[in-house]
């Protein structure tokens, strides 16, 4: 588990990167963070291999301070991606991949099976690419070795700083399928930043939503797609990708409200809040005692809907109409 307490950065020119950040990271999860540009994600990141030092606050590791930690020994226990790749171009493959097991101490042998394995699961056939060096290989493969390299010394926790935002769209949706998949296999402790909203809810276990150096939401995908925390996170992820994340059940009463009418056209009438789900509404009017539901906020009614306005939006959201949305 990473904890970051009362987390406060603060540069030279007076610029606050992050804002008393307290936020926990679960173990064994893949947690991106995400916000806009210059919101603090990657100095967030960055404090946890102590490659940026709070200017107030501590981060913890299981508990443990990392400011009580050696700073080399820390950094070679953490898997580290980047943009940029960074692979050694006078190296092969298998040289740049076993840099922290040769740096741990470890042998020969096992250094050259746990390469071997990595390779297979990102993709690349051992017996073909350990011999080549970077640049006779694509963005995508150099990527994946970038990825093998940070997981080659077994470490628990491994930070991945816009690791695909270099590549092109097909290279990076099937790096974003393959991490997942080999996050399923090995359980680590992954910190993913991305500005990209799309990857982050198709990749996340979990995301922290950051804006100026303060934390908006934290939680998952579902969370935020569902229950956005505020009109920040909201507008984020924009309500165009919401609506496509969700089904029809899912979105909420409110949404609908071009199909509330002020009528009470019945008098078989149940109150339902506009901030409960449309699969809800729909099992109301199931009921044979009910004709029409009334829409309440928690301050005031709002409108009245049937089953009849109901089926209006459904046609209106398979037909792509506009006002639905």
């Amino acid at each position: 588990m990473i904890r970051f307490d009362q987390v406060t950065k603060r540069f030279a020119d007076g610029t606050e990167a992050l804002k008393d950040v307290s936020l926990t990271i679960p173990t064994g999860k893949l947690t991106v963070i995400i916000g806009p540009s210059g919101c603090g994600k990657t100095t967030l990141m960055k404090m946890i291999n102590h490659l940026e030092v709070p200017t107030s606050g501590d981060v913890l590791i299981d508990e443990q301070s990392i400011k009580d930690r050696d700073e080399v020994e820390l950094r070679r226990s953490i898997g580290y991606v980047i943009q940029r790749i960074g692979l050694f171009p006078h190296m092969t493959i298998a040289k740049n991949a076993a840099l922290v097991p040769t740096l741990k101490g470890w042998s020969a042998e096992k250094t050259k099976k746990r390469v071997s394995e990595l390779m297979n699961i990102t993709g690349l056939d051992p017996d073909t690419f350990l011999h080549r060096f970077p640049l006779e290989l694509s963005g995508g493969q150099q990527q994946r070795v970038g990825v093998v390299r940070a997981l080659a010394g077994d470490p628990n926790i491994v930070l991945m700083d816009e690791p695909f935002s270099a590549l092109d769209p097909i290279s990076r949706e099937q790096l974003q399928d393959e991490l997942r998949n080999l996050q399923q296999r090995i359980q680590k402790t992954i910190v993913f930043v991305t500005h990209d909203m799309d990857e982050a809810l198709k990749i996340a276990d979990h995301i922290i939503v950051l804006r100026a150096g303060e934390v908006e939401q934290v939680g998952t995908a579902y969370d935020l797609i569902h229950d956005p925390a505020n009109d920040f996170v909201r507008n984020f992820i924009g309500q165009e990708r919401i609506n496509r994340q969700r089904t029809f059940g899912q979105r909420k009463i409110s949404e609908l409200s071009a199909y509330f009418t002020q009528a009470k056209i019945s008098e078989q009438v149940v109150l339902i809040k506009s901030s409960e789900d449309v699969e809800r509404a729909i099992a109301l009017l199931e009921a044979p005692q009910t004709d029409v539901l009334a829409i309440y906020t928690d301050e005031e009614f709002v409108g009245y809907i049937d089953q009849t306005s109901l089926l209006k939006a459904v046609l209106a959201k398979e037909e792509g109409v506009s006002s639905y949305d």
